[in-house]
């Protein structure tokens, strides 16, 4: 019997298409920076104080302008008197800025989010660094005050704000812990605020942050009238 034929040489084998290396980043970053206010962003300031008392539905009590506040703010140096630390947020980079404040170094961190966040009043918001754009999404306003009990002064947070299309990012913990931070800093022993009631989304990430809610302390308030009652009153 002859001998069976040689089986043929394999032939090669053809690679797999390799598709090129991803370079883009996946999602949508979102580049932010927490600076200190100066009297330039008084008008971003009232509109965003505007914005809060829309808000917490309290607009009835909004009597602030921009006079009043640039007449009564930034009278001290940071961290001696009223201190606000406004959010920036931007789709690219943010520049440094030009005059940092010696009292304090900005926080940049950056964020990726599935998708774009919408901003539909960011002209409203905009600061311009030369060519390049950025949006105030926040700010945080905060003031020493004393506790006897510690024998150490502390942060008393008046106001606490994120504008509606940049919520439940963490934005909110960023600027909440940037005063926390600071507190911990210059040796202080605590920092304190309030929040309305009904506004369970708040207590929750308060808590979610280490905070203790105080039920059995209330607020006490002198204003208007009644406060002006005292102009000529004899202790």
């Amino acid at each position: 019997m002859a001998a069976a034929a040689p089986p043929p040489p394999p032939s090669d084998v053809p690679e797999p298409h390799m598709a090129p290396l991803e370079t883009t980043p996946i999602g949508h970053p979102m580049f932010t920076r927490i600076r200190l206010a100066t009297p330039l962003d008084v008008p971003f300031i009232h509109k965003l104080i505007h914005q809060m008392a829309v808000f917490e539905k309290l607009t009835h009590l909004f009597s602030a302008t921009e006079s009043s506040l640039s007449s009564t703010l930034f009278l001290s140096p940071p961290f001696q008197s009223f201190t606000i630390f406004l959010l920036e947020v931007s789709s690219s980079p943010i520049p440094p800025l030009l005059s940092p404040s010696p009292s304090f170094t900005p926080i940049e961190k950056t964020f990726n989010f599935d998708l774009p966040l919408n901003d539909l009043e960011k002209d409203a918001f905009s600061v311009h660094y030369g060519s390049d754009q950025v949006v105030i999404a926040g700010f945080v306003l905060f003031f020493p005050n004393y506790s006897t009990f510690l024998g150490k002064p502390g942060f008393y947070v008046e106001d606490l704000f994120v504008r509606e299309c940049y919520r439940r990012k963490g934005f909110g913990k960023m600027l909440l812990s940037a005063v926390a931070k600071q507190a911990v800093k210059m040796g202080y022993g605590r920092v304190e605020w309030v929040v309305l009631d009904w506004n369970v989304n708040a207590i929750k990430f308060y808590e979610q942050m280490g905070a203790q809610v105080l039920p059995e302390w209330r607020i006490c308030r002198l204003t208007g009238d009644s406060l002006q009652a005292y102009q000529n009153a004899n202790a």
